[in-house]
């Protein structure tokens, strides 16, 4: 109900405002989900950012976590004639055709952190997925004096995210013999990392650290180690994105480290201001990434 107010309100300021409105372009988020703390603040940022401009406006989806409804309402996006449509997927490979048919309809395409089996968008944004996988490991192996078991925590395993993190992680790792890794998913979602860990307490399983593929796993995780009696101070643990609870964690010692991994938001919305004004921009963008621990914590602001 209330997306259908908003999608009102925005008639009728085009009905007063005809001017205006023709001069408007719509910049529209079909995000995968809302549930996971990053891709949330990721839509947040690209709003904040379209509301500093006035020849912008802003809309977004939530598909749940459903590739079907993400698909979905990518072609209802489609059929709005949206100017610029910033794609967040959770599958590399189901969204390309919908996505290729935005392309060839005119909409400029943003394809953001996780990237498609595909060509057919005007430019990529994201960060070295394989390099933070790289960072981590050697990190950890460091930390744990290249012996121990460690454990993996993956996210959602159709996301070129996941696949590329995995391989820096598992490449670097395998130069130390004497690590063992156990690998699990929690699609990024801190209840489902807390479920799994969980499940490797109850079996008795101890590991020397753990690689997260995202803060929030990690902080599922250091719950469960918490509820279980388990010091995660005990535990080398690294994360990525870099977000205020891992900040905090860091500070208070029950978490190691955090890759800092940006949101992309604000050069979303300065990529897609070049796209409208027919400027060049690269078909790749790669936004920088800094492994934060105590050392530069209070150096370096979390992304959210």
């Amino acid at each position: 109900m209330k997306r259908v107010l908003a999608l009102c309100v925005c008639v009728l300021l085009s009905v007063e405002g005809a001017v205006v409105w023709a001069q408007t372009a719509l910049v529209a988020f079909a995000q995968d989900t809302m549930k996971n703390d990053f891709r949330k603040a990721q839509v947040f940022e690209v709003r904040d950012a379209v509301a500093k401009q006035p020849g912008l406006r802003f809309e977004y989806s939530d598909a749940d976590g459903q590739t079907s409804l993400l698909i979905r309402q990518i072609d209802q996006f489609i059929e709005k004639k949206v100017d610029v449509l910033v794609l967040g997927t959770n599958d590399e490979r189901s969204v390309v055709p919908v996505v290729s048919k935005a392309y060839k309809a005119g909409i400029k395409v943003i394809v953001l952190d996780r990237g498609i089996q595909g060509s057919d968008y005007s430019t990529f944004i994201n960060s070295d997925n394989v390099e933070i996988g790289r960072i981590g490991a050697e990190f950890v192996a460091n930390q744990i004096k290249r012996k121990g078991q460690v454990l993996l925590f993956e996210g959602i395993k159709t996301a070129d995210v996941t696949r590329l993190r995995s391989k820096g992680f598992m490449d670097e790792i395998a130069k130390h013999p004497d690590i063992r890794v156990i690998r699990r998913t929690g699609n990024y979602l801190r209840k489902d990392a807390l479920l799994e860990m969980e499940k490797l307490l109850a079996q008795g399983i101890r590991v020397d650290a753990i690689f997260s593929e995202s803060d929030s796993m990690l902080s599922g995780a250091r719950m469960a180690m918490e509820a279980g009696k388990v010091d995660p101070r005990t535990v080398i643990s690294v994360g990525c994105d870099y977000t205020s609870e891992a900040r905090d964690a860091i500070r208070k010692g029950t978490q190691t480290a955090s890759i800092l991994f940006p949101l992309g938001g604000h050069k979303t919305v300065e990529i897609a201001q070049k796209l409208l004004a027919k400027e060049p921009v690269p078909k790749h963008v790669i936004n920088p990434v800094k492994l934060v621990t105590r050392d530069n914590v209070e150096q370096v602001p979390p992304i959210f």
